[in-house]
């Protein structure tokens, strides 16, 4: 009876440890983009390239931004172990002239769990050209 509860517990713990070991990692090349400085007015676009570190599938639950002034766009299909793949932020600077700083989180399956990319940098207001001063006609 021995054997048997020790080879039970042992095939157990076999399995509860392979479960535990397969698990999605996220790994990004850069975690923070500057765009230095940008003409109001300006999409600026940004590509945070990531890889699948881990032995599991990797699923992105959700990407948002911290503003509407930011579009993330992600991939909706399961990443592969080993594979790349890229989450695209475009940044709307028009009538948001100074700096800034904007935040992107995203949400997965990986162990490492919830990331958050940063983008920023400075808006240069659009130079508006000086209009001529309207001259009087002489009515006749």
């Amino acid at each position: 009876m021995k054997k048997f509860l020790l080879s039970s517990m042992m095939i157990l713990v076999g399995v509860f440890a392979s479960a535990q070991e397969k698990q999605a990692e996220i790994a990004f090349a850069v975690e923070v983009h500057d765009f230095g400085t940008i003409t109001e007015g300006t999409q600026a676009t940004v590509e945070f390239e990531f890889t699948n570190t881990g032995n599991a599938p990797l699923v992105l639950s959700s990407v948002s931004a911290s503003c509407g002034c930011t579009t993330p766009e992600w991939p909706k299909d399961p990443i592969m172990p080993g594979q790349k793949s890229k989450i695209k932020a475009i940044y709307n600077s028009t009538g948001r002239p100074g700096s800034f700083t904007k935040s992107i989180t995203v949400s997965s399956n990986a162990k490492n769990g919830t990331k958050v990319l940063t983008i920023k940098g400075v808006v240069e207001p659009k130079k508006v050209a000086p209009q001529s001063p309207v001259q009087n006609k002489p009515q006749n």
